[in-house]
């Protein structure tokens, strides 16, 4: 199940995968072209203006720690889970996600805010994962999204 692809688009390493987004700022700031890789993170930073400033520290932010115990969340790992939202609505895997998120926007008016929705989910399936060291529950995944979805009277 691509939860998190962020492994297989930027490298292993943390350092990396941050770089790949530090390059993009940089070329958002430059105004040079991007690949469409490049055009998801620009879309994800774009929706995210919080994080700009973090950017703007450029490789400062390289070697940064966000923990959880400071009540930090780390940017780039909800950067990542917003790609991997869209890479999984657009290739409706796991099957039928693509239904359920087009129904969650439907629900909230506000596809950022969907893909909120989603990110608890899917950050609650790889924790539950990470945990049992067995890989995630594409089914239970699904239904935890669902939930979200409010019943009509």
């Amino acid at each position: 199940m691509p939860l998190a692809g962020e492994g297989v688009m930027f490298g292993h390493d943390r350092r990396s995968i941050r770089e790949h987004f530090l390059n993009v700022w940089r070329k958002i700031e430059n105004d040079r072209t991007l690949d469409p890789l490049e055009q998801i993170i620009a879309d994800v930073i774009h929706v995210h203006p919080e994080y700009h400033r973090l950017f703007r520290a450029g490789d400062a932010l390289l070697d940064a720690d966000w923990t959880p115990e400071g009540g930090e969340t780390n940017p780039f790992l909800h950067m990542g889970l917003h790609i991997a939202i869209r890479e999984q609505v657009g290739s409706d895997r796991p099957p039928g996600i693509r239904a359920v998120f087009e129904r969650l926007i439907w629900q909230t008016g506000d596809p950022l805010a969907a893909e909120h929705l989603a990110i608890e989910c899917l950050a609650q399936a790889l924790w539950e994962a990470g945990r049992s060291g067995a890989p995630p529950d594409e089914e239970a995944y699904l239904r935890s999204l669902q939930a979200h979805i409010k019943k009509k009277p």
